[in-house]
């Protein structure tokens, strides 16, 4: 039988600044055949382990889908954005000098366990047939539902004001860019997310990940980027003025 007809799992190690579905089309270039999905949508901001699946193998993209995944990235406290990551400009910046150790970890605890999580309006989330992106950019406010997830394991790796440093393992569903958010609301000061990278979803790690794609860039994978330069900017004068 052919190999290509039964599929395969191809673990990648997605880049900064492209899509799940970019990455899936650069794959289809490289003799794949067209019938290939990937089993977990990353953010554009995010990098690390994206899972395709060919051929027989894209009826266990569900499958892989349900598995618990963990993730380690930054946290920005004292900055908001619609989107809750640098894809949108910054909307505020807030001193964050009375945040203590203490307060940050009883925060990470009320968002640990079983929660409701209301998707971001900047997210691939359907609602009405359409995604929640497509809908936030035509400035149309949409929500949609708040959906139960679990957390298991919200772990601050190190505090850096205002820069938390963090590790998570989640359910499928864990808008991680909404904890985020939810971290500055319940602080006081607001946040974003600055850094994402999934490390493993069940028994799949990025380090057996395939890099193709690393130092490859697209169109539109350099107008976010610029974008993403613009915010930082403004992150860099922001902290320097606190």
């Amino acid at each position: 039988m052919d190999s290509q007809y039964e599929g395969e799992l191809i673990l990648v190690d997605k880049p900064l600044y492209y899509s799940s579905f970019e990455v899936v089309n650069e794959f289809k270039k490289l003799v794949y055949p067209s019938k290939i999905g990937h089993a977990g949508t990353l953010d554009p901001l995010a990098t690390g382990l994206l899972i395709l699946c060919t051929g027989k193998k894209t009826k266990i993209i569900e499958q892989i889908q349900c598995q618990e995944k963990i993730y380690t990235g930054r946290i920005l406290l004292g900055s908001s954005t619609e989107s809750y990551d640098l894809e949108t400009p910054l909307l505020f910046g807030k001193d964050t000098s009375q945040i203590t150790e203490e307060l940050v970890l009883k925060t990470v605890q009320k968002l640990t366990g079983e929660i409701l999580q209301q998707p971001p309006a900047h997210s691939a989330v359907k609602v009405g047939g359409k995604r929640l992106y497509e809908l936030a950019r035509a400035d149309k406010e949409i929500p949609a539902r708040p959906r139960q997830v679990t957390v298991h394991e919200f772990n601050i790796t190190k505090i850096d004001l205002p820069t938390l440093h963090f590790k998570i393992r989640c359910s499928k569903g864990t808008y991680i860019r909404t904890l985020a958010n939810d971290i500055g609301n319940l602080l006081g000061c607001g946040a974003c997310l600055t850094s994402l990278r999934r490390e493993k979803i069940g028994e799949f790690e990025v380090e057996n990940a395939r890099r193709e794609l690393w130092g490859i860039s697209t169109s539109k994978s350099e107008r976010l980027k610029e974008k993403v330069a613009n915010a930082n900017n403004l992150i860099y004068i922001q902290n320097t003025m606190i």
